[in-house]
């Protein structure tokens, strides 16, 4: 069974922080197949439609008949362990830094063997296993075999947690704390473990709804930060800059219409301000300390996280302007993952279908409680998860969307959001 996790101790200021260092990246263009399943949280290997075979590694033709007819489809990782072994040295300095590490080979039951990291509470072989797709340091897939049952403390498992962010000891910042969505957030990382909550509220001065159960909770300390003014964002993070491991990007401006149904560009420029511009002044000053503390013991910076919209893929007219800032902030989203890649901090975007509050209200059913949103946050936490689509609306606007995206558009183009 898995040691639960200590707290970590008070690290200690004269100790020089070291660099992080990250497992070997290099994948072919056909094996970040395999990566862009596991930064949605799925495991998928590639099946021949015309003999069925699932292979394993990823090829470009198939591996029994030579066909070039390959598909990406999901797989339940069911598996037997047939045999193990513990590195004790390695040439890389990821590995020579975390040694010794656990490796098995296990046979699928969909036909192919793999090599995977092996969790702790895995029995000798042969045993039933069952396999992930995770995301490693790099941000490449890694398969990672874990017991057919769950055992306790499971996720604190040293190989496991290489690989996850979870908030667990973690020090938080949530840089909106003002609406249903943020505060929602909030306790949903109180609940995880989170050993200091920072949140950010723009008007300190108004009493909103909410904020008393915030301050109940021990964890949580609230500061005044809006993230629409680089004077307070830069004073808040030579406060605390240095000391955040996970940040979580709650702001949002939010207004309904389009270009034609509205007049000027005022409320344009403010969702501008909030959704892209607030994001690009929390990235200029943040990011370099999370990046410089990507190896900074059990508790080091580990993730940040960017709550988009699904209007960011494919524009819905009805929230036109809202989801052209969405859009924009995704792609510094996108920017932003490729500059934190090499601290081995973490980049999630999240993106929610039509959430609950007063902006949607017009919108018909099915929408997104603020609870269901902030588990979802939590979880991509806990499993490593890069890209979060999390809601029915989102699930079905991303099948589309990957199906035939300018068939998106034109649907929702003609009202059939």
């Amino acid at each position: 069974m898995t040691a639960p996790l200590l707290r970590p101790k008070r690290k200690n200021p004269v100790l020089r922080t070291r660099l992080p260092t990250l497992p070997p990246a290099i994948r072919s263009r056909v094996a970040l197949g395999l990566t862009a399943a596991a930064a949605r949280g799925s495991f998928e290997l590639q099946v021949c439609r015309d003999c069925a075979t699932v292979q394993y590694p990823p090829r470009e033709a198939c591996c029994a008949c030579l066909s070039d007819r390959l598909d990406w489809r999901v797989q339940n990782g069911a598996g037997e362990l047939i045999s193990e072994t513990l590195l004790r040295h390695s040439q890389e300095l990821f590995f020579r830094e975390r040694v010794p590490w656990r490796l098995g080979m296990v046979r699928l039951d969909c036909g192919p063997t793999v090599i995977a990291y092996l969790h702790g509470d895995c029995p000798a072989a042969p045993a039933r296993m069952r396999i992930r797709a995770c995301l490693d340091r790099a941000g490449q897939a890694v398969l990672v075999a874990l017991p057919e049952k769950e055992t306790p403390n499971m996720a604190d498992d040293r190989q496991l947690r290489e690989m996850t962010c979870d908030p667990k000891f973690r020090k938080v910042l949530v840089t909106d704390g003002k609406t249903a969505a943020g505060q929602a957030v909030v306790e949903a990382v109180a609940a995880a473990g989170a050993d200091l909550i920072w949140v950010g509220h723009a008007e300190p001065w108004k009493k909103l709804p909410g904020f008393d159960r915030l301050k109940a909770i021990p964890q949580v300390a609230l500061l005044p930060l809006d993230v629409t003014n680089s004077r307070s964002v830069k004073e808040i993070a030579g406060e605390i800059g240095g000391r955040v491991d996970i940040l979580i990007n709650t702001a949002d401006h939010h207004r309904n219409f389009g270009i034609a149904s509205r007049h000027g560009v005022e409320t344009a420029r403010a969702e501008m301000e909030t959704n892209y511009l607030a994001l690009l002044r929390l990235a200029q000053e943040f990011a370099p300390a999370m990046r410089a503390r990507g190896a900074d013991g059990q508790s080091s910076a580990v993730a940040w996280v960017n709550l988009l919209s699904i209007f960011a893929l494919s524009n819905f007219p009805p929230h036109g302007t809202y989801s052209a800032s969405k859009a924009a902030a995704l792609s510094l989203a996108q920017c932003l993952r490729a500059e934190m890649r090499a601290s081995g901090v973490r980049v999630v975007n999240v993106f929610p279908g039509p959430i609950d509050d007063e902006w949607n209200q017009q919108l018909l059913p099915p929408k997104l409680a603020p609870a269901a949103l902030a588990a979802a946050i939590v979880k991509a936490l806990q499993d490593g998860i890069e890209d979060v689509y999390p809601g029915d609306v989102a699930q079905e606007w991303l099948a589309r969307w990957r199906d035939n995206p300018k068939a998106l558009e034109r649907e929702l183009a003609a009202g059939a959001g």
